[in-house]
């Protein structure tokens, strides 16, 4: 079973997103900021990260550069969910090997979720034109 966390320190959104990857058959774990996220990371290794930027105790740049600097956490795939654009996201950010920047608005759970499957290599390219056509379509 791959495994997810999310570090995000919105409970709402946590959970939303928490009971959107269970379903979907992914074990899932989550955190409410940067620094309880590394120590999460650093035990759970995690398939995949879902990474805020603005929290409190340890914004989400940091945590990153921090995971980035140990050896365990040099290839583990990061997707930042944000409701910054990228204008305003941290500089680092760039440096710091992330697949995505999500803003939380634009794209819902089942979008998300679908983004995570392509990276993780579930989910075909084929399939998810189709269901990116059949949202477009919904909208």
């Amino acid at each position: 079973m791959k495994k997810i966390a999310i570090i995000e320190d919105d409970q709402a959104i946590s959970q939303m997103y928490r009971m959107k990857f269970e379903n979907e058959g992914y074990e899932v774990e989550t955190a409410e900021n940067g620094e309880i996220g590394l120590e999460l990371i650093k035990k759970m290794k995690p398939d995949m990260i879902l990474l805020d930027v603005m929290m409190p105790v340890m914004n989400g740049d940091e945590m990153l550069a921090k995971l980035r600097s140990e050896p365990w956490g040099k290839d583990t795939k990061v997707i930042i969910l944000t409701n910054i654009g990228e204008q305003e996201l941290p500089k680092n950010v760039a440096s710091l090997d992330v697949l995505d920047v999500i803003l939380k608005a634009e794209l819902t759970p089942r979008q998300v979720a679908d983004k995570v499957k392509k990276e993780l290599g579930e989910l075909s390219g084929k399939l998810l034109s189709n269901q990116i056509r059949e949202n477009s379509q919904q909208a």
